[in-house]
């Protein structure tokens, strides 16, 4: 197996499949209402919405990065604010957009070639916008970004 399918791997495991670490992305937010996904719990913490169209912003500039083979800002705001009134339509198209954007992808990644993982996108690390790093940590970082709001979400249904 290649290096690019074993890294396909784990975003897939870490997306919706049996994540070593514990429950995938997906499996964390399996019977999530749009009232308990818009909730705020925690004071000055995101809704478990909100993580939902972060992951979906940050899977949707991964692919762009990959397929121009350079630096772009990300493709939406950073952290899309939720809508007001949450309806569970509205909350469907989230998960919706965030599956699709997974997909997008990992269809991008199948096209890379094991030799394509070392090339660096921009010229100096930023950590703010995730720039000067190999493909190899862009996709490494997309399944470890997965799981670690996955954890947050985790947390967040707890204490709805």
């Amino acid at each position: 197996m290649s290096e690019v399918h074993r890294i396909i791997d784990q975003l897939q495991l870490a997306f919706g499949g049996d994540a070593w670490s514990g429950p995938s992305l997906q499996a964390t937010l399996l019977g999530v209402s749009a009232t308990q996904a818009a909730m705020h719990p925690l004071p000055h913490a995101h809704s478990i919405w909100e993580l939902v169209l972060h992951l979906t912003t940050w899977a949707d500039t991964v692919h762009q990065r990959i397929e121009q083979r350079q630096n772009v800002p990300p493709v939406a705001a950073d952290w899309p604010a939720a809508p007001a009134i949450p309806t569970e339509a509205a909350w469907q198209q989230a998960n919706r957009e965030l599956c699709l954007a997974h997909e997008r992808l990992v269809a991008q990644a199948q096209t890379l070639h094991d030799a394509d993982l070392g090339q660096v996108l921009g010229t100096a690390r930023d950590r703010a916008d995730g720039s000067g790093v190999s493909i190899y940590v862009l996709l490494h970082g997309t399944a470890q970004h997965y799981l670690y709001h996955a954890g947050q979400i985790a947390l967040l249904r707890k204490l709805l």
